[in-house]
């Protein structure tokens, strides 16, 4: 999962420096007024998002099949701890009644 992050912060680091190279070049508009630097990341924010989908699709799907396992493993430990809640529930019911 750090991974995946990492990568996607790499992508987006590196659109932000190519949108701001083309921007202060003159090729990219610029933003109005002082709104420049927002401009610039809302920018590579757009344009590393579609980049970011297509490029870690695989390390994504690992990320997602690392967070299921943890979510099964959680779901099971619950069930455990219901199941044993339970048992000793039972047991203290048919003790109260047998007295």
């Amino acid at each position: 999962m750090l991974r995946y992050t990492l990568m996607r912060l790499g992508i987006f680091v590196g659109c932000l420096g190519v949108v701001w190279g083309l921007v202060y070049s003159g090729i990219a508009p610029r933003g109005l007024g002082s709104s420049n630097g927002l401009w610039i990341l809302l920018l590579a924010m757009v344009i590393s998002a579609p980049i970011s989908f297509v490029a870690l699709r695989k390390e994504r799907d690992r990320a997602s099949e690392q967070v299921a396992r943890r979510v099964d493993r959680m779901k099971a430990n619950f069930d455990a701890s219901a199941g044993q809640e339970d048992a000793a529930d039972d047991r203290a019911r048919a003790q109260g009644q047998a007295s």
